[in-house]
């Protein structure tokens, strides 16, 4: 987890203040303020329609915010769209993952983004190289290069997305239920990546529902509810109930249910 006094220490990475969403009269996200420091997993959390993937998507340029301001490294952005959102270093890795499951790892990660030779052809050795260079850092296991992702595992197939995040020098991973569907072998492949983008400095967003997942892989978890805020707590000083509580009810631990 998370050391406190570091925590502390550092500025956040990234600061949502105030955030508000609405679309036609539903507020989707209302006045809703978090923030993540390097090296920290932050779970936002909630039932569906809770707010938590608007809120994330705000912040990934998906879509546009109708107030409140992000701040990445204390300096305010403006992001409107994806691109602005990789500009901050701000990485997406959807449930999906966006792969293309007829090509192998290299492609997929440099897949947009191709590396070239002087005469324009595509670089595949160096496309390659560079990719066995990032999964040495991030899953020294893996080892089929040359297969399609179509037929690797989940857990191998979060490698390769989370590969291309962290390639093209991603600060602030955003992640959508990494450990979704996946079995237990595959849940620990992913909870060892998240330890090494941890060492690595690198904050992340992590959506889900997952109770058990949050408090295997998140330092706090922020949880939202009819578009606000219930509260933010650090995972080991909370019991899965009081965080239920906190999805189902809208209450903070120990307080009246909202």
């Amino acid at each position: 987890m998370l050391d406190t006094a570091t925590e502390r220490s550092a500025p956040p990475l990234c600061e949502l203040r105030d955030m508000q969403k609405a679309f036609g009269g539903i507020r989707a996200v209302d006045h809703v303020s978090i923030d993540l420091y390097p090296g920290e997993v932050h779970g936002v959390l909630g039932h569906n329609g809770a707010g938590k993937s608007v809120l994330m998507k705000m912040l990934s340029g998906a879509y546009q915010r109708d107030g409140g301001q992000i701040f990445v490294n204390g300096e305010e952005a403006e992001i409107n769209s994806p691109r602005d959102a990789r500009k901050y270093n701000i990485e997406t890795i959807y449930q999906t993952l966006a792969l293309a499951d007829n090509l192998d790892a290299a492609a997929n990660l440099f897949l947009g983004r191709e590396l070239v030779t002087r005469t324009g052809m595509l670089n595949d050795p160096l496309m390659e190289a560079e990719t066995r260079k990032i999964m040495a850092r991030l899953n020294p296991n893996f080892r089929r290069y040359h297969t399609p992702v179509a037929g690797l595992s989940g857990g191998q197939r979060q490698s390769v997305a989370i590969a291309r995040a962290v390639y093209f020098n991603a600060k602030i991973l955003i992640m959508d239920e990494p450990t979704a569907a996946l079995g237990v072998q595959e849940t620990q492949m992913v909870a060892e990546l998240i330890q090494e983008l941890k060492r690595q400095g690198i904050g992340i967003f992590l959506i889900d529902h997952d109770i058990h997942a949050v408090k295997q892989l998140c330092d706090r978890a922020s949880v939202m509810k009819n578009g606000k805020l219930v509260g933010t707590v650090k995972v080991d000083e909370v019991t899965e109930d009081d965080l239920l509580g906190m999805i189902i009810l809208g209450k903070k631990p120990g307080e009246a249910a909202a």
